[in-house]
Order: C-alpha cells, then structure tokens, then sequence
C-alpha cells in the first residue's frame, strides 16, 4: 500500500493526487502536518527517492524561514535534520509518496509517470 503525505490544503498535494487517482493507484493519506514521519521513515524515503537529505526541507515554507533552518543548517548533523523534520511536518517538502521500494519528494508529473506508472 501506498503511503502519500500530504496536506489537503496544499496544490501541490492536490496535483499528485490527482495524478496518484488517475493512474488508479490505491493509497493511505496521512497530513503530515499533523503525523510527520518519523527520522527512521524519512532517511528510508531519502535512500529510496535517492536524493540529498536537503531536498527535503521545504525552503519556500513560512516556518522554514520564521526558524531560520537555513543559518542553522551548516551546524546540524544529518541526524539532527532528521529530529528536527520529524518533529515539523511543516518543514517537510510534501508530498511524500512511498510504497516501501521506490519514493518521491514533492511532485513533477514527468517524476511520477516514470515511479509509480
């Protein structure tokens, strides 16, 4: 089963729904706002979606910059990126889609018709 997290009042949530819908494929909405992944969730998505654990934060996000993660982050640790999402679904580049084997990050059409069609 496919696991998406999302927020329902995000666009880009919305798109890959739609995409997600279309192509018929099943899957389990959880607001990450609300229920963030956990560190251990979210360094397997890195691995899966094989990308920088950086791609992860959402740098256009009101919280991102009212904390200044972007000073912060040359002092942290992976670990402590990790800690620090796992703790602020706000801070999560959304959606997060995963089905155990493959994940991705945000959403680009061309992406999601090579993933999960």
């Amino acid at each position: 089963m496919f696991k998406f997290y999302g927020y329902k009042k995000c666009s880009t949530c919305r798109k890959a729904e739609k995409f997600l819908q279309q192509a018929g494929i099943a899957y389990e909405f959880v607001d990450i706002t609300e229920n963030p992944p956990t560190a251990e969730e979210l360094a397997a998505i890195v691995k899966l979606a094989a990308m920088p654990l950086e791609k992860l934060l959402n740098t256009s996000g009101i919280q991102y910059h009212e904390l200044k993660i972007k000073e912060q982050l040359p002092t942290l640790s992976d670990l402590e990126i990790l800690a620090l999402l796992a703790s602020n679904g706000r801070l999560i580049k959304r959606p997060l889609i995963t089905n155990g084997k493959r994940a991705t990050v945000g959403f680009n059409e061309e992406l999601f018709i090579d993933v999960w069609r």
